[in-house]
């Protein structure tokens, strides 16, 4: 029996393209994904050099951080150097913070990528009340940007046969505007993780439970 998942091929027939499928270019998606709300934002790009990335960062986070509402109580320069600094707590290797420190309003959690790590970047997020925190290495499964573009990758394109990557962009694009309508916030442990760990109870044991009152 093949296990569960997505699709499965039997042994010496893998899986090929339908004849309708040309290869015409790649297209990238840059994605800024908010895991407490389901808002994603997404912008197609023909490579994601920090030349693209950076600068479509730094608006899109201005943004976000504008709109929020001012904090409620302010901290002492103390109270709020230290709320910065426990976010560093346990980590091997940490950037030094800078000497003024603006309230902190985000956490951003990207890639463990040398480009990432800039001072430029990182001096312009601390300035603008965001945390850089980067995955471990072998830990990218740690960032949910690549959680939420699997979801838009098969909404957006299985059963399609897109003719170029402008196409391509075009068709994510409208998908994330779609899912912004309805989001579902990602929660760890949450009730996506609950129902895998009932269905693999229920395949383990042969497709019943049983339960002590």
């Amino acid at each position: 029996m093949p296990p569960s998942g997505r699709s499965w091929q039997p042994q010496g027939q893998p899986a090929r393209q339908p004849h309708e499928y040309v290869r015409a270019g790649t297209t990238k998606i840059l994605t800024l994904f908010q895991p407490a709300t389901g808002q994603v934002r997404i912008r197609p790009a023909a490579s994601v050099t920090n030349a693209i990335l950076h600068p479509w960062l730094r608006t899109t986070l201005a943004d976000l951080v504008a709109a929020l509402p001012a904090p409620a109580v302010p901290l002492t320069p103390a109270a709020n150097r230290a709320l910065w600094g426990a976010w560093e707590e346990g980590l091997t290797v940490r950037f030094t913070l800078p000497e003024n420190l603006p309230p902190l309003r985000r956490l951003l959690v990207w890639d463990n990528l040398a480009g990432h790590k800039t001072p430029e970047m990182v001096l312009w997020l601390c300035q603008h009340g965001i945390m850089p925190l980067y995955t471990p290495l072998g830990g990218s499964w740690l960032n949910l940007a690549e959680a939420i573009q699997r979801i838009l990758k098969r909404r957006a394109l299985d059963g399609q046969h897109p003719h170029s990557p402008a196409e391509i962009g075009v068709w994510f694009e409208q998908t994330a505007q779609a899912w912004n309508l309805q989001p579902t916030p990602f929660v760890w442990n949450g009730k996506r993780r609950q129902r895998r760990h009932r269905s693999r109870a229920r395949q383990s044991s042969g497709g019943a439970t049983a339960h002590n009152q």
